[in-house]
């Protein structure tokens, strides 16, 4: 693929080949006129190359990625690339950080803001930007995101595997698994599919927790892929991959207290019993049988549960 070297604009500052800077996406004042700066990060070859942007905190409490993207510009090969450009922004949802929370204050998911309003919501105006100062000069893209509400995801990409370019940088990143995960509306995923950009999801640990199994992973497949690109000189080995073309959740059908002595990641037989549900009290126990082949991409740490919860997230070859 033959990549434009072109001049990168962003907020009227030119960051030519060859240099980096650092500037903000944008201002946001609070009802405290507390202006809130969301920075970006860019490092550019001299050579022409791709433009890859690395995307973490859209969640306030996926602390994972946000990890994941500062361990990689702390790089020297990655803020010196051998061609192309790096954008990173380490924390596009710096409010809902700062609180520890999943959403921003008006209770609104940041990842069903997209494409955004320029004078719209708080979430609708870092939508906006991210899609109109961002996205027009990037190629790819990789999204981290940590498990909610309790789950702790195994390391796992999420990609579409009917979209050639999205699957072949999914296989360059070499995780553990690749999941086929259908676009959702307003998404950011959705709406850069719409641009013509790919990106990748990337999932791993749990919520307002590191996990460095996870970290490492992200971080790993991070460098194949740039090394792929041609971005960086790097020897690391490929993990094999297995490719999951759908998913399924386990749902306690009754309350009470979970039990599984079942690994994150590992293979499970239909039929196979993969947990308990307890009532509190001794008096009634209930099997979880699994209902499907596949392997754990998944599971819910609350040891009280409801009828209803997701307790398992089961992915199928």
């Amino acid at each position: 693929m033959i990549y434009e070297h072109k001049t990168i604009q962003i907020n009227g500052i030119d960051i030519e080949p060859g240099s980096s800077a650092t500037l903000n996406l944008n201002l946001y004042q609070l009802p405290t006129k507390t202006i809130i700066e969301i920075p970006v990060y860019i490092y550019r070859s001299k050579k022409p190359g791709p433009v890859l942007l690395l995307l973490a905190g859209m969640h306030g409490d996926e602390i994972n990625g946000i990890e994941i993207v500062r361990q990689l510009i702390s790089r020297e090969d990655v803020r010196n690339p051998i061609c192309g450009s790096i954008i990173a922004i380490p924390v596009i949802n710096i409010i809902a950080f700062l609180s520890g929370t999943r959403d921003l204050p008006d209770g609104r998911d940041l990842n069903r803001c997209f494409p955004g309003k320029k004078n719209g919501s708080l979430g609708g105006r870092i939508a906006y930007d991210l899609m109109n100062k961002i996205f027009p000069q990037i190629d790819f893209g990789i999204d981290f995101h940590t498990g909610g509400a309790k789950i702790n995801n195994f390391p796992q990409l999420r990609c579409v595997f009917n979209n050639e370019t999205n699957l072949e940088l999914g296989k360059k990143f070499s995780p553990t698994f690749i999941l086929n995960s259908p676009f959702r509306e307003k998404t950011l995923r959705n709406e850069a599919a719409k641009k013509g950009k790919s990106i990748l999801v990337f999932e791993g640990g749990e919520s307002s927790r590191f996990d460095y199994v996870s970290i490492s992973e992200g971080m790993n497949g991070c460098l194949r892929l740039m090394k792929h690109l041609k971005m960086i000189e790097l020897n690391l080995p490929k993990n094999p991959t297995i490719l999951l073309n759908r998913s399924t959740w386990v749902r306690a059908r009754t309350s009470g207290l979970f039990h599984t002595s079942k690994i994150n990641g590992s293979r499970i037989l239909k039929d196979e019993i993969i947990g308990m549900i307890c009532d509190p009290y001794g008096e009634h126990e209930e099997k979880l049988i699994s209902p499907t082949d596949g392997y754990i991409l998944g599971i819910n740490n609350q040891a009280v549960i409801n009828q209803g919860d997701a307790l398992m997230h089961i992915g199928i070859e």
